[in-house]
């Protein structure tokens, strides 16, 4: 007779590992060794029979099943944490939880926000911004917004929106010239550069390539680790960086940048919109989803 049953025990190490893409970081939130995160994965896909995840160079990434998996269970924990603290009395009804990358919190969604409140004055919406992936979101959100590629685990995808990339400057930096420059003539300007492990950014030799101009170990670039400090290098004059059109139209129309030259490289699924493992109000969250597709349209 099969034995279809689960060890439940084995659910939360691999719930943790889903959600952080990470055996390593699983067994640090839940002081457990990486081995052990491992073993208890690995008894978990043998009773299932299938491969949870693929391990590439001390790497792992999720399957479609692990994925699928992954959402389930991160589900069913949120409405046991969410049950728990009912319970205890310090659930806050309707609050919904927002996981906005930090530049997109600053740059676009902080001007918009007094709409979503004007037309749902009863939704208590809690910010959350960050520089981190959602693989490393130490605490549940309800909705996540962050750049299309960069890792997401088990966090399940609503939509995509587009977007267009250019190089921007503060207008002093480029006084001499009232008009755009040619592309080639960026390469004798600082490039100011957003750097991270892993690049799951577009930086400059994505634009370079779509340009169709070297990319040359003489080009002067100044790297940051972070993308609004790239925009604020820009802002004072310290170089061209590259802006995405929705978090540097405010800053354009306020005379802070100007485009640097005329070509744009349309990106028609930069920004991805996540349903996360928190389980707040449906309606309050369906009606901030709804907000969001509208918006980024």
């Amino acid at each position: 007779m099969q034995n279809d049953d689960v060890q439940l025990t084995r659910l939360r190490p691999f719930e943790a590992a889903a959600r952080l893409e990470s055996f390593t970081r699983a067994a640090d939130e839940l002081g457990l060794t990486q081995t052990a995160v491992s073993r208890q994965i690995g008894q978990l896909e043998a009773e299932l029979g299938l491969r949870l995840f693929e391990r590439r160079n001390r790497a792992v990434f999720l399957t479609d099943e692990g994925r699928r998996l992954g959402r389930v269970v991160g589900d069913a924990l949120a409405a046991i944490r969410s049950e728990v603290a009912s319970l205890r009395g310090s659930r806050a009804p309707g609050t919904v939880v927002l996981r906005c990358q930090l530049c997109e919190a600053f740059y676009w969604l902080m001007p918009r926000l007094s709409r979503f409140h004007a037309r749902h004055p009863d939704v208590q919406l809690q910010l959350v911004s960050a520089i981190a992936p959602l693989t490393q979101a130490t605490e549940p959100f309800d909705v996540a917004l962050q750049t299309t590629g960069r890792a997401s685990g088990a966090a399940r995808l609503l939509f995509t929106a587009a977007d267009s990339i250019f190089p921007v400057c503060a207008p002093s930096l480029l006084a001499d010239h009232p008009g755009p420059l040619a592309p080639a003539s960026l390469l004798e300007l600082p490039l100011l550069s957003h750097r991270v492990t892993p690049q799951d950014w577009f930086d400059w030799p994505d634009w370079l390539a779509t340009a169709g101009l070297p990319h040359t170990s003489r080009l002067r670039k100044v790297s940051f680790d972070s993308y609004p400090l790239v925009l604020q290098a820009a802002v004072a004059g310290q170089g061209v960086a590259l802006g995405w059109n929705r978090t540097v139209a405010g800053l354009i129309e306020d005379g802070k940048l100007r485009a640097a030259c005329n070509l744009s490289v349309d990106r028609p699924s930069e920004i991805s919109v996540f349903r996360g493992s928190r389980r707040g109000s449906h309606a309050a969250v369906d009606s901030l989803i709804a907000w969001l597709k509208a918006e980024l349209a």
